[in-house]
């Protein structure tokens, strides 16, 4: 500090132009230029660039491998980690046809249900139901290789002058309107109906037809199950025309069953479906019910004393 001092008196001292003559005033300067304090600023500036060191030394120590990125995952409520042992299934979006099935079949559940709809909820059992399909499996529709295989054996047998069969086996018939037509004829031995078509009104006269012509029906489930023997996607309804001699016994029982069970039961055409409360709505009337007694009984108490 004292050389500082010595070094700016000697520059106070000279005068202009020993300024640009002497030697000495360079020399001067850069003492007091080395011997001046140093200010805050300049500390900091220092202090920054060895932090800046030490950051650059502890990023390149965590510097993360890119083939294994960190992915944290968040705990708190509505992160990527769900609560163990709780079922969620209820908070899902279902797809809108699921939607739609559920609340049509709630719907059915609490609205009064007239008995020409409700009627489609009495279905067949599952052992009549198996002796059923299992008849009809026997007479499934040609597919058409099979009907082009037969008619061209057919046609091969005629041009041999050999005795053709005319006659075309007996078959399930299927289609409303071709099944309408047999009924209204009364050709049809049996009818099916499915229980889940959907619009119901496409069916919704069929049970009463078939009472007015005679015709034994059942319902079944359902319209994917009676698709599938005549190679559909789905089917609302099927009838049988005729079967062969060995089945006729096992068609004039399901006949009789069908008879029984759908054509002369009066309950069906009489009795009306939902009407059913839902928990929230019978807990509520619970304890309606229950303040009602108690206030019957506080009332009763009352009266005794007086």
């Amino acid at each position: 500090m004292d050389d500082a001092i010595f070094c700016y008196s000697l520059l106070l001292s000279f005068s202009v132009n020993e300024f640009h003559s002497s030697n000495l005033f360079f020399a001067c300067c850069l003492c007091a230029l080395k011997q001046a304090p140093k200010t805050k600023s300049s500390e900091k500036s220092s202090a920054a660039k060895k932090g800046s060191k030490v950051k650059v030394g502890s990023s390149a120590a965590s510097k993360a491998d890119p083939l294994f990125p960190a992915r944290p995952r968040p705990s708190r409520i509505g992160g990527a980690i769900r609560p163990r042992g709780r079922d969620l299934s209820r908070f899902v979006k279902w797809p809108l046809y699921i939607r739609l099935q559920r609340q049509r079949s709630i719907l059915y559940q609490r609205l009064k249900v007239p008995p020409a709809i409700n009627q489609f909820t009495k279905t067949i059992g599952k052992n009549e139901a198996t002796t059923v399909f299992t008849l009809l499996n026997k007479y499934r529709p040609e597919t058409p290789a099979a009907k082009k295989q037969r008619i061209k054996e057919a046609a091969a047998a005629e041009a041999t002058g050999a005795k053709v069969e005319a006659k075309v086996p007996h078959q399930i018939k299927f289609g409303l309107k071709h099944v309408t037509t047999l009924i209204e004829e009364k050709k049809a031995d049996l009818v099916l109906i499915a229980n889940d078509v959907d619009p119901v009104e496409l069916v919704l006269w069929m049970p009463a037809l078939c009472r007015k012509m005679g015709v034994p029906f059942m319902i079944v489930k359902d319209k994917a199950r009676l698709g599938a023997l005549v190679h559909q996607k789905t089917a609302a309804c099927l009838c049988l025309v005729g079967v062969n001699k060995e089945d006729k016994q096992t068609l004039s029982m399901l006949q009789t069953a069908a008879k029984d069970k759908f054509n002369n039961n009066a309950d069906l055409t009489k009795k009306w479906g939902g009407g059913m409360m839902g928990l929230k709505t019978k807990a509520k009337l619970e304890k309606r019910a229950k303040a009602v007694a108690a206030e019957e009984a506080k009332k009763a108490a009352a009266g005794r004393i007086h």
